[in-house]
């Protein structure tokens, strides 16, 4: 998802108020994700609905009593006082109120990670690489013709009892196709899990697994050159041959042999 002026300056404001409202606890957070995702579906499902909330010449505290009227005792304490200061600020696009309180919902389930926060980026890389990898998986959480609780029944066959309740959570919201696949979903909730705790997230291809102090040194290299703590994933790769490779959002730091024979090669061609 993104967004951009006024969209942007609400999801920053937003996601503040949003830390604040669950107070530090894992299961506000968690019952706080529940219900926003549904919110968001809902005002995908009822355009009228979602043009009125983000019409700037409505006052906010008209756009504020629909939201009660209609979303009043369904919606936790949190998960209301959210939505009505969404309702009262500006947007750039008026879809961009729905994907704005879906990402909302994203914050808090990884909110609801608690302590085990540094474990989530983890679990979503490694359920990303198990889809990626497993055609069969990933054809049956991306098949239109199953319903999104039949998908989400095999998520918790899954995963139920293997991560944790966030993971779990994050991975069900993936199949909502607001990112295009489960994959892309997975990929952006890691991203979003490190800015959540301060960190940035880095993919690191090597030829064969690295020490506890190799893997150290990296993170505190990335550290220094990035400005902020670094959470490292590492991919075993064979066909590195030698050195290390990051990615780092749309950085990549290539210091592979492979990279190397690949230039030498290059330069003999031409």
């Amino acid at each position: 998802m993104d967004f951009r002026g006024a969209s942007a300056e609400a999801i920053a404001a937003l996601t503040d108020e949003l830390k604040g409202s669950v107070g530090g606890s894992p299961e506000a957070a968690a019952s706080t994700a529940d219900s926003l995702f549904a919110v968001s579906r809902t005002l995908r499902a009822e355009p009228a609905l979602r043009r009125f909330a983000t019409d700037g010449s409505i006052p906010a505290e008209a756009k504020a009593g629909l939201v009660k009227e209609v979303f009043g005792g369904k919606l936790d304490g949190p998960a209301l006082d959210v939505l009505v200061s969404a309702v009262s600020r500006r947007w750039t696009r008026s879809a961009d109120l729905a994907d704005g309180v879906e990402r909302l919902s994203e914050v808090a389930a990884v909110l609801s990670a608690g302590e085990k926060g540094p474990e989530l980026s983890d679990e979503l890389f490694d359920l990303r690489r198990v889809v990626d990898h497993n055609p069969p998986l990933r054809d049956a959480l991306s098949d239109p013709v199953r319903s999104v609780d039949d998908k989400a029944g095999l998520v918790d066959t899954l995963l139920a009892g293997k991560v944790q309740p966030a993971t779990i959570t994050l991975a069900k919201q993936a199949l909502a196709g607001s990112y295009g696949t489960v994959s892309a979903a997975l990929s952006a909730y890691r991203t979003l899990a490190g800015e959540t705790f301060g960190e940035s997230v880095a993919t690191v291809h090597v030829a064969r697994p690295l020490t506890a102090d190799q893997s150290a040194r990296l993170a505190s290299a990335l550290e220094r050159k990035y400005g902020r703590p670094v959470h490292t994933n590492v991919v075993v790769d064979p066909n590195v041959v030698g050195g290390v490779r990051v990615e780092l959002g749309d950085d990549v730091i290539d210091g592979t042999v492979s990279s190397r024979l690949d230039d030498a090669e290059r330069l003999l061609a031409g």
